[in-house]
């Protein structure tokens, strides 16, 4: 799968066959501080990935 990751933009390929969770795991990245996309929808933590999904990961903010 192709994942696009924000700040600092770069894109990687892995693997699919584990889960959003698993994937952030993966990347070493606080799950309750990223929002996972793919084809324009939102994915749970649960959600199982494939090797054909184009993912995004964008960085929650927050501002007041």
């Amino acid at each position: 799968m192709l994942v696009r990751l924000r700040q600092p933009a770069r894109e990687i390929e892995l693997a699919g066959g584990r889960t959003v969770n698993r994937l952030l795991d993966d990347l070493e990245l606080v799950r309750e501080a990223h929002l996972v996309i793919c084809n324009g929808t939102l994915l749970p933590g649960d959600a199982r990935l494939a090797d054909d999904d184009v993912i995004e990961i964008r960085p929650v903010i927050s501002g007041g």
